[in-house]
């Protein structure tokens, strides 16, 4: 996961109140419900010693979902009387409401609520041309459309001596037009930057754009089994998404696993563990941000300074580094600041535990490096 969005909550310094809320259930109660919800998150947060200026901000914020029809939930970050960010939700929390007042924003469930969330460029082909939508978990999007050559466009039945001629002309237009498909889909992947293309269409329709699509972007298409307007195309668009986001959590693991036996000179391409991963965080030597947030390691307390990269396991060693100023904080959200710095991207190794027996970095953090 691209974690830039975050950068606005590293700005200012701690403390904050994060509240995940499930917006997933929609009853004739649920106005009522969501009010008393932004009442509770307020106490909580009072009680746990937020300032009475950002309680009334959240839950002003959680009161203001009573009628809101989001599909998962909400993410609310505030800091001094202000919501500072409030992501919407790719799935249901795991809990219905959670409130934190920490020294760090607790984002760490992002990584699982968000997920890679695979944006998903899905292109409806017809021999006319293509209609190109935009996916992920929150909802779709127009995202333009192809309008190729018109004629000719249809097999004769003719017999006399020009059908040779015309049948020949057919598969020219239809050629001209996968081009152009696959000109503008390539086109819109480079603009969006989806992660995925899956075509619907023909059989033969398909597989004509997709062997004109650039390699790059072949690479990351699929085709659907479901042609259009078959009411199992949407199951199986999301479920393209979800196997997507599953094999890249795979591969990354992978790398991992591959990465952290030590090398001919004694060094690591991975490390494991939180004293490792704080020195790694340190040296700004971390590459991608391995989590698993049911591991132990992600609860562990360490201790921060006010730069990203000051982090230590013990608080005396911050005094050694020269800072003054410490505070404790959950491992992992400390590790994510200091991944936001360094523009460092992180991932949730959730989706590969649909193996049977994954291999996860030790006390669920880890980190491939940048360097050994």
């Amino acid at each position: 996961m691209d974690l830039a969005f975050l950068q606005p909550l590293y700005e200012r310094r701690g403390p904050w109140a994060s509240v995940y809320v499930d917006t997933s259930r929609h009853t004739q109660d649920t106005p009522r419900e969501r009010h008393l919800t932004a009442q509770a998150v307020a106490r909580e947060l009072a009680s746990q010693g937020a300032d009475e200026a950002t309680c009334e901000a959240v839950r002003a914020a959680v009161d203001e979902l009573q009628h809101s029809t989001e599909p998962h939930g909400r993410a609310l970050f505030a800091h001094d009387g202000e919501v500072v960010l409030d992501p919407s939700l790719a799935r249901p929390p795991m809990r219905e409401t959670t409130a934190v007042w920490a020294p760090l924003p607790h984002v760490s469930p992002l990584l699982n609520l968000l997920g890679e969330d695979p944006t998903c460029l899905v292109v409806y082909v017809s021999r006319r041309g293509a209609d190109l939508e935009l996916r992920t978990a929150l909802g779709s999007s127009d995202a333009g459309e192809v309008v190729g050559s018109q004629w000719p466009l249809h097999r004769t039945a003719s017999s006399d001596w020009s059908e040779r001629h015309f049948q020949l002309a057919v598969e020219n237009t239809w050629e001209r037009n996968a081009a152009e498909i696959a000109r503008e889909t390539a086109a819109c992947v480079e603009e969006t930057r989806a992660d995925l293309v899956i075509l619907v269409g023909e059989d033969r329709d398909r597989r004509s754009v997709r062997d004109q699509l650039p390699q790059e972007v072949r690479e990351c298409t699929v085709e659907a089994s479901h042609g259009v307007g078959s009411r199992l195309l949407d199951g199986e668009v999301e479920d393209l998404r979800a196997t997507h986001e599953r094999q890249r959590a795979e591969a990354d693991l992978a790398r991992f696993l591959a990465a952290r036996g030590r090398d001919r000179q004694g060094g690591a391409g991975a490390v494991e563990g939180v004293p490792a991963l704080v020195a790694a965080a340190r040296e700004h030597r971390i590459d991608e941000l391995l989590v698993h947030l049911d591991g132990p390691d992600g609860h562990r307390q360490i201790w921060i300074g006010e730069e990203p990269d000051q982090l230590a396991v013990r608080r005396s060693d911050l005094r050694i580094l020269g800072e003054q100023h410490a505070w404790a904080a959950r491992a992992d959200d400390a590790l994510l600041r200091s991944a936001v710095a360094a523009g460092t991207p992180a991932i949730s190794v959730e989706p590969a535990l649909e193996d049977d027996s994954p291999v996860l970095p030790t006390g669920g953090l880890g980190a491939l490096l940048r360097w050994s």
